[in-house]
């Protein structure tokens, strides 16, 4: 049985990801900052029949916490790096702190590298590893150039560059990775309704989580360090980076 790591997964379209990886024959480690959150969301999969699931307390921020979690597993296939923050808004510019910028980037950018470094041993040994780096359409420096485009205004001196930043990382990841069975990309799940932006997305859970497990299952002849978005491309689900 093949198995997967997700991060930031006790709730939202993280829990949504790890349910539908479930249904699909996966065992799931259910990454989550408050172990007892993370136990809570495994029993209410266990509730549904899903059975195969454990929750792991990682707090992607603290590298303390990713190394205990890396000791607690022997082999990994997938892992989604889904664990991100907003960081509040709005987020001018000219008035934005630097430390409300360096905090986004711990979780958002610094807390996928130091993941993906602790787990990508283990990954090494799987005959298909697939990364699956949740970003968003936010972090499209192409499409926030295009006063045409739908979400120009939304503009964000935090969160938008860390997601930017983390595209570029899955760039050159990919590349490194590029003579191996490893399959990197970005996935952007859409403007979806969560607590993450306070249910004011018009897309739903459901739809989000199908994109990013699409990718966290594509075969060896799919595409790697790619940058996907349905919601910005709908017909070919490539984004602009």
């Amino acid at each position: 049985m093949k198995s997967v790591l997700i991060t930031g997964a006790n709730k939202s379209i993280g829990f949504e990801t790890a349910r539908q990886l479930l249904q699909k024959g996966y065992f799931v480690y259910l990454g989550a900052r408050d172990l007892a959150k993370g136990s809570e969301a495994a029993n209410k999969l266990k509730a549904e029949g899903l059975n195969n699931v454990e929750a792991i307390q990682i707090d992607v921020t603290n590298n303390t916490s990713i190394q205990d979690a890396r000791k607690q597993l022997d082999s990994l296939d997938i892992l989604v790096n889904n664990a991100g923050i907003a960081g509040g808004m709005p987020q001018t510019a000219a008035d934005t702190k630097t430390d409300t910028i360096r905090e986004v980037f711990d979780t958002n950018f610094f807390g996928v590298i130091d993941v993906t470094n602790a787990f990508i041993d283990l990954l090494k040994k799987s005959d298909e590893p697939r990364i699956v780096n949740v970003t968003s359409g936010l972090g499209s420096l192409t499409l926030h150039s295009d006063p045409s485009w739908k979400y120009y205004k939304v503009k964000s001196a935090a969160y938008g560059p860390s997601k930017s930043a983390l595209n570029a990382y899955t760039i050159v990841l990919a590349y490194e990775l590029r003579d191996t069975a490893f399959k990197v990309n970005a996935v952007d799940p859409g403007y979806t309704a969560t607590d993450f932006n306070h249910h004011s997305g018009p897309g739903t859970i459901e739809d989000a989580a199908a994109r990013i497990v699409k990718y966290a299952m594509i075969g060896q002849d799919g595409p790697t360090g790619g940058f996907f978005s349905d919601d910005n491309n709908p017909e070919t689900g490539v984004s602009p980076w």
